[in-house]
């Protein structure tokens, strides 16, 4: 399995920006809701995101 790229350059700016906003948050309220932050982050750095693929989304082009 490989991961085709399917994140594009402003997906993965807002992804970074809004993940890091959520893990602040997170830690600030000592709250599990930075685990999402930290996947978007992922998502972004891998440029592919699991949940676009069986949509046939491609904000890379």
């Amino acid at each position: 399995m490989s991961l085709v790229k399917n994140i594009g350059s402003t997906d993965q700016k807002y992804r970074y920006y809004i993940g890091g906003a959520i893990v602040l948050y997170g830690v600030i309220a000592q709250s599990l809701l930075g685990i999402v932050g930290l996947v978007l982050i992922a998502t972004a750095a891998l440029r592919w995101c699991p949940v676009y693929k069986p949509f046939d989304i491609d904000t890379s082009r």
